[in-house]
């Protein structure tokens, strides 16, 4: 009796294809479907994630257990349609968008579990399975795996033929029973199927969804505007795509328009309404899609009057969603999360953006900290999680690797040197927000102590390059310019124990870097 809703809504969890149905069965015999559905975070979403979220509003009807994913890593994988820096802003977006999907066609949040991949995909296990699993796919079978998803190119990227592979292991590591996805996805479940069992997993069930043809035929995507709306598009930019869209009269194949009735209206709504003038025998209402789809075929569905229709109803799902996104914080958000290309040009060079700045150490946001406690990481027995001040209204929490080489005594209450606009990251579930500087040796052992400011420092202090005083550290070091991994080359020890870079002292308004014994070494 307590898994009778599931059974009931069998013929819901089964979409336009199920690979182990027969396994479904069994599980619901006994418990409720664990089930997750991913989506990388590349462009924006548009109108035709609405069929996956109206059969996330199934499974929960269903009594199921459903994990969205946002698979950031996937994102950049796939041919860097997400570029590194934007990661964190494009999962932030999409979480927001796609809670204002489900929240518009009424679907509670509280049953919902949302998994970013990167929390999870560069652990230390994961890491080794894809490795593991690398060393049994074939080039081949990852390329046809990746044809419908992974963005082809001419000379396709290593990362492209990777992003199959996480998928499937995805499964594992969210440990759920089934993955639901488009159809476009058949063959990343296959090749799921196929190898999962060979590393010691459980092959899963695989649900599919159709896919929404594109207002220019073909599917609709995220990375062409033109065969799209896009979920916060106004009402006349939503009118004018649905004038361009492709509906030739009684054309019942690759019609956008038709496709988007069928698999997002119909199954949100009871019934659409058809709005015609009088003369044309008035508005007809309809409760079963076949009916639009064979009136449309006969042509006593003229196009005009179906894209009005569709048009209505579909902005009556996006009016909550675009009203929610009016707030200050959601169009900063948006804003970051897909800037605009920038137009200025730096001069003498037409292909070189303003953004390509000379990499100089006035970049670097160097500053003095004192350690204001020092604990082990609740998750990682090689880190410690320590707060530092660094003249700031709160103090920083830095995750350092220095348990092997430094007691918390030996740290606590000490004067340390930070770098603090390296962009936040997450050490083992933890936000790290600065980079603590330490000079190292290699050998065996490896030796590695913190740099210490001149005496007198206090919290806050501006360390720079002796010749680089002057200009502004970058608010935020792009992780994808590299720019402190270029300077870290010529960071050093001297023999007179000073930090330098390029035999330029590091120092503060009162004095040298240094440090205590490791002179010749490296900074890092």
């Amino acid at each position: 009796k307590k898994f009778c809703v599931s059974v009931l809504f069998l013929p819901l969890l089964c979409s336009q294809e199920v690979l182990g149905e027969e396994r479904l069965k069994e599980i619901l015999k006994e418990r409720e479907l664990k089930v997750y559905w991913g989506t990388a975070t590349t462009g924006k979403p548009h109108v035709a994630y609405f069929v996956p979220m109206s059969k996330i509003a199934d499974f929960l009807k269903a009594g199921c257990e459903v994990t969205i994913l946002f698979a950031d890593l996937h994102a950049y994988l796939d041919n860097m349609k997400a570029p590194w820096e934007l990661l964190e802003l494009r999962v932030q977006y999409y979480e927001q968008v796609i809670k204002a999907m489900l929240e518009s066609i009424g679907v509670p949040l509280d049953k919902l579990k949302f998994v970013k991949g990167t929390d999870y995909q560069l652990s230390r296990e994961y890491t080794l399975d894809v490795y593991r699993l690398s060393s049994m796919v074939t080039e081949h079978d990852a390329k046809k795996a990746g044809a419908e998803v992974v963005k082809q190119v001419e000379h396709p990227l290593l990362s492209g033929l990777l992003y199959p592979g996480l998928q499937a292991l995805d499964e594992e590591y969210l440990k759920v029973d089934a993955q639901f996805g488009g159809v476009d996805q058949r063959k990343i479940f296959t090749l799921a199927e196929k190898y999962l069992p060979s590393l010691g997993y459980t092959k899963r069930i695989h649900m599919m969804n159709p896919m929404v043809p594109g207002l220019t035929g073909g599917k609709m995507s995220s990375s062409e505007e033109e065969s799209k709306i896009d979920l916060l598009d106004k009402n006349q930019e939503v009118k004018k795509k649905l004038k361009k869209a492709f509906c030739e009269p009684g054309n019942v194949e690759n019609n956008g328009v038709l496709s988007f009735a069928k698999h997002v209206l119909f199954p949100l709504q009871s019934e659409f309404v058809i709005k015609r003038d009088p003369k044309w025998g008035g508005d007809k209402v309809y409760t079963d899609y076949e009916e639009v789809e064979k009136d449309f075929a006969a042509e006593q569905i003229h196009p005009g009057d179906l894209k009005a229709s569709v048009e209505l109803a579909l902005n009556k799902l996006l009016d909550p969603i675009r009203k929610k996104f009016e707030t200050p914080e959601l169009k900063k958000l948006t804003a970051s999360a897909y800037p605009e290309p920038s137009k200025n040009r730096a001069k003498g060079n037409p292909k070189q953006t303003v953004d390509e700045e000379e990499v100089i150490p006035s970049r670097l946001d160097i500053r003095v900290g004192k350690v204001i406690s020092v604990e082990k990481h609740p998750d990682a027995d090689s880190l410690y999680l320590e707060k530092i001040d660094v003249g700031e209204e709160q103090p920083r929490t830095v995750v350092s690797g220095l348990v092997a080489y430094l007691s918390q005594e030996q740290l606590q209450d000490r004067l340390v040197v930070l770098l603090c606009n390296l962009k936040p990251q997450k050490m083992r579930g933890i936000e790290s927000q600065a980079m603590l500087l330490c000079a190292s040796m290699l050998g065996e052992p490896r030796k590695v102590e913190p740099l210490d400011p001149p005496e007198g420092s206090a919290p806050g202090d501006r360390v720079y390059v002796e010749g680089y005083e002057s200009g502004k550290p970058d608010d935020e070091l792009k992780p994808k310019k590299k720019v402190f991994e270029k300077l870290q080359v010529d960071l050093k020890i001297s023999d007179e124990f000073v930090a330098q870079w390029k035999e330029q002292n590091l120092t503060t308004k009162l004095g040298q870097i240094t440090c205590k014994t490791l002179k010749g070494g490296n900074i890092s």
